[in-house]
């Protein structure tokens, strides 16, 4: 099965996959963490010998690039001069207290419910691309929600 044009591909999946890199990675990093995958897919893409789960495939890159930029962050020192009480947004209103939980919980977990929410993945293409079998990523969906709703109560 031939591959489609790089473009219908990037068409198709590009909005979900730029979502899952700025849950995963911040709204600082996580343009760069989708550029980063955009990137490394096209190179990959011509030798791509298996075209049946280009979304799966799309979605692995996007995870690597992720912890690649998390492995990076924790070796590099950040000053800061003061730091705000308060940071402003001039995005969506979110609850802090949810994405202060969610940055807590095991790094297979939080990759398993964004894979699972924000990128629709079926459980087995999660297994795939955290590395795991699909019940092992079925039980770190289940176990991160639990998580999540045990520390973050309804106001």
């Amino acid at each position: 099965m031939n591959p489609p044009p790089f473009q219908h591909l990037l068409d198709a999946h590009s909005a979900v996959l730029h979502r899952f890199c700025l849950a995963q990675a911040g709204p600082h990093h996580g343009p760069d963490c989708f550029q980063d995958t955009v990137v490394s897919a096209l190179r990959a893409y011509p030798d791509l010998t298996d075209a049946r789960n280009l979304r799966g495939w799309l979605f692995t890159i996007a995870h690597h690039k992720v912890l690649d930029h998390h492995r990076a962050t924790t070796r590099r020192p950040v000053p800061v001069p003061d730091v705000p009480d308060r940071v402003s947004s001039d995005g969506p209103v979110v609850d802090d207290d949810l994405w202060v939980a969610v940055g807590r919980l095991p790094e297979k977990q939080r990759g398993a419910i964004a894979l699972r929410y924000l990128g629709d993945l079926p459980y087995a293409d999660i297994g795939a691309v955290l590395g795991c079998s699909d019940a092992a990523a079925r039980q770190n969906v289940r176990a991160g929600l639990a998580a999540l709703r045990q520390e973050v109560s309804p106001r």
